[in-house]
């Protein structure tokens, strides 16, 4: 998730932790407990960017790093807070269940998630909702603000605390359950259009979770679409976009490009801008793709002009909405302006 409905979250949960022993502070001590795992921002100052892609949400979002730095932050917590009635293993309980939050949460997204590095690079993408789906994180941001204000032994926290942390819960259950539609609806109509794929993957659309952006494909290419949990049985436009992979033939071996190959997951394809070679990886959707169904992807990387490559995930992403944009986003949303 972004980092600002992690840090509310983890505000929300502070206060349920921590509550009256520590007054308001909970919230702040919940907030950068939950934030701890992105401390791997940092790499970005010395490392090349495709090797910085794969470093986020990398060890800092990994099981072992939970279990190691979760008795570090205990230790500081309760040495800076003497003083007060919180035993050793509650910091440690506060701690690990703010890190481990964190670190399952972001699995839900499209990114990938190193839950079991170093041992293994795996990612883990369950691609349920949207980075910053404001349906998911307007319920903690309320909380935490409206629990920044109330007198701290007003009888009226403990609801803000609950509707800060359960109404999420239920959001993601229920974006689950569209996910689970999505991908019988999808594969369905994959299986009756004959569509050959051996990689398949759906994930939301821009901040919502009622329109799905769709990859399925193999070594040659890849059928992109949008589908809605709204549309009419069978209704979903494909457009076929080639892999290209041979135009990485005489660069294959370069890092740059293993580390994009890895990282994408194997779901990208090549071209050219004009006299440029462009890595596109599929997974982050395409800018205004529910209007334009050939839209650049949002996730390219120029391969021979690196120093053009700042803010590479979300290139684009907003740059061309408006209005209308935004109308489009919601009329295919639920379920308007579908084609086969």
């Amino acid at each position: 998730m972004d980092s600002i409905t992690h840090f509310a979250l983890g505000a929300c949960i502070g206060e349920a932790f921590l509550d009256k022993k520590i007054g308001k502070k909970a919230l702040l001590w919940g907030g950068l407990a939950q934030s701890i795992p992105d401390a791997d921002f940092v790499a970005g100052f010395w490392m090349p960017l495709s090797e910085e892609l794969l470093a986020h949400r990398g060890f800092t979002h990994s099981i072992l790093f939970l279990v190691l730095i979760t008795p570090l932050m205990a230790l500081l917590g309760r040495s800076l807070h003497r003083e007060l009635p919180i035993s050793l293993n509650r910091w440690i309980f506060f701690f690990g269940i703010e890190i481990m939050v964190h670190i399952f949460l972001d699995g839900f997204n499209n990114y990938g998630t190193g839950w079991l590095e170093p041992f293994s690079h795996c990612r883990f993408s369950f691609n349920t909702i949207y980075v910053a789906d404001p349906f998911f994180s307007f319920w903690p941001a309320l909380a935490a603000v409206a629990l920044l204000f109330i007198p701290i032994m007003s009888p009226k926290r403990p609801f803000w605390i609950k509707l800060g942390i359960i109404l999420p819960i239920v959001y993601l259950g229920y974006a689950t359950l569209n996910k689970l539609k999505i991908d019988r609806d999808t594969r369905t109509i994959l299986a009756e259009r004959e569509i050959p794929y051996t990689r398949y993957f759906t994930t939301p659309a821009p901040l919502n979770n009622w329109l799905w952006y769709v990859v399925a494909g193999n070594d040659s290419g890849y059928h992109v679409g949008f589908r809605s949990l709204f549309d009419p049985p069978g209704t979903l436009h494909f457009e076929y976009f080639p892999r290209q992979d041979e135009l990485l033939d005489t660069i294959r071996d370069h890092p740059e490009v293993k580390d994009l190959i890895r990282f994408s997951q194997e779901f990208y394809t090549v071209e050219k801008y004009g006299d440029s070679l462009v890595f596109n990886d599929l997974r982050f959707g395409q800018i205004i793709g529910w209007k334009d169904p050939r839209e650049k992807f949002v996730f390219h990387y120029y391969l021979q002009h690196p120093q053009s490559n700042e803010l590479v995930v979300q290139r684009g992403r907003f740059a061309r909405w408006d209005k209308e944009i935004a109308l489009a986003l919601l009329r295919r949303a639920i379920g308007k302006d579908a084609r086969d």
